[in-house]
């Protein structure tokens, strides 16, 4: 598996790759992960360690502050290991159409798992089309396209016009590790409000911060806790004080790996919500269904899938901060939550499609040569 980071980053490509990764090694596969870290933090001891069954090697990447992950010796470390396949988790950087050259070289299979996002940059997303139109000609070249959702895949399979049997759609588990009994969770002073997901202005924290006067309006014990890191923090922050509400604003994270922890926060909230401008499928909301927590999205992108499926509640994106008050109270007091019928899934049921496709994407190229 080939991604642009991994642990100990926060992420949702982190977490995916972290939770089908070691599942694949229970159903007897061999994992390793090819990763990135920023050239300045690399030093011999933390290249190649292994953790939960799974090989990592990490490679130094340029420029040390920016998300482009260019990072060249992969296309070595790749030849060198010579696997049986190469899955690449996201599209969005230098790594992927690196790893896909190499594996075109050495003719070895490859899969593509778009984990698409937005992004704060307005120029990054004006181009975003154009870069997945100059990756074409190795997006066609792979075994199969993965999306985490059908808006995703429909998405990329109009925009680069490849037929439709090259797609499939796995979507991301939902479920957390079940807290043990002995495990006794702190109990909850008032109203918490969770928004969760990386402190980038396109995840829409800002547009809860707006909205929480209006909500403390109509439950004065209303609190809310934004859960990530990012660089948008000191912005966000700097928001809460101007507006008068820096008291009621807790900001932390919590490590990808630590998913009890995520348990225990998305099982006292009240509201899990995520006013992104873009989710593809986006981990943290199906982790807080799984949970039977009332969610509130933005309705755009898989977020606007997800309501259609009746799993949340949508509001515009052009919500004014009292319609964001609105959607958060109808939300708590008449909770849209996913019909008893409704089978969430789950990271076995995602790891056992993947090592399907891997094996189809085995064969055919066997059967190629």
């Amino acid at each position: 598996m080939v991604t642009p980071r991994y642990a100990p980053y926060v992420g949702g490509i982190e977490t995916h790759v972290y939770e089908v990764g070691r599942r694949l090694v229970q159903l007897g596969n061999t994992i390793t992960i090819l990763t990135t870290v920023p050239h300045t933090t690399l030093s011999p001891l933390a290249r190649e360690e292994e953790n939960q069954g799974m090989r990592i090697i990490r490679v130094p990447a340029w420029p040390k502050k920016r998300d482009y992950y260019f990072a060249p010796e992969m296309r070595s470390i790749i030849k060198q290991v010579k696997p049986d396949l190469i899955h690449c988790q996201g599209c969005h950087t230098f790594v992927p159409p690196l790893a896909m050259l190499a594996a075109k070289e050495t003719h070895i299979p490859y899969v593509l798992t778009f984990h698409t996002g937005g992004h704060s940059s307005n120029a990054r997303n004006r181009i975003r089309s154009l870069q997945w139109n100059m990756m074409r000609p190795l997006l066609a070249g792979a075994a199969t396209l993965v999306g985490v959702s059908h808006f995703e895949a429909d998405y990329f399979r109009t925009l680069l016009h490849l037929p439709a049997e090259k797609f499939v759609v796995i979507s991301n588990g939902s479920t957390l590790p079940t807290l043990p009994p002995e495990h006794v969770i702190p109990p909850v002073q008032g109203t918490l409000i969770a928004s969760v997901g990386r402190l980038e202005r396109y995840k829409g924290h800002q547009r809860l911060i707006t909205a929480l006067p209006k909500i403390r309006e109509w439950r004065p014990d209303a609190r809310l806790l934004i859960v990530g890191a990012g660089p948008y923090e000191s912005v966000l922050r700097d928001l809460a004080h101007n507006i008068g509400v820096s008291e009621f604003v807790e900001i932390r994270s919590i490590p990808s790996s630590d998913r009890l922890a995520m348990a225990e926060l998305l099982s006292q909230s009240s509201l899990v919500a995520l006013l992104s401008d873009y989710e593809a499928h986006p981990l943290a909301v199906m982790e807080a269904l799984s949970l039977h927590r009332p969610v509130l999205v933005a309705e755009t992108s898989g977020l606007k899938e997800l309501a259609d499926q009746g799993l949340a509640r949508a509001i515009s994106l052009q919500s004014s901060p009292e319609e964001v008050a609105l959607g958060v109270r109808l939300q708590i007091e008449e909770p849209v939550l996913p019909p008893a019928s409704f089978l969430l899934p789950t990271w076995e049921n995602c790891s056992a499609q993947l090592q399907e496709v891997y094996r189809a994407s085995v064969r055919s190229k066997q059967c190629v040569s």
